[in-house]
């Protein structure tokens, strides 16, 4: 039974390392052309948006909106997949047997 609370703390442990992990790991997407940057951490946190003054008129307003969207999805994107891939050892030391992992 002892054994199975240390097995419980050390999993416990390293989840909160994967979360601090995640927490201080920063990602960026680019929009194809470079006008729009989104950085988000691995918790999925908006760090930073910068969009280069090119861009930013009356005409081009859909179209960024567009671009922001899109960059912003990517930045998502590689975040779940980052944390996926961090977590996936934890989970299967739990003995869960998640689809894709």
């Amino acid at each position: 039974m002892l054994d199975k609370f240390k097995q419980l703390y050390d999993l416990q442990k390293k989840a909160k390392e994967i979360q601090k992990e995640l927490k201080d790991t920063e990602i960026e997407a680019k929009s194809d052309d470079g006008t729009v940057s989104v950085v988000i951490n691995g918790e999925q946190h908006i760090v930073d948006v910068k969009i280069d003054p090119s861009v930013l008129s009356a005409e081009r307003k859909d179209q960024l909106e567009k671009t922001i969207v899109k960059v912003m999805a990517e930045a998502i994107s590689q975040a779940q997949a980052m944390a996926a891939e961090k977590t996936k050892g934890v989970m299967k030391d739990l003995g869960v047997n998640l689809p894709g992992m």
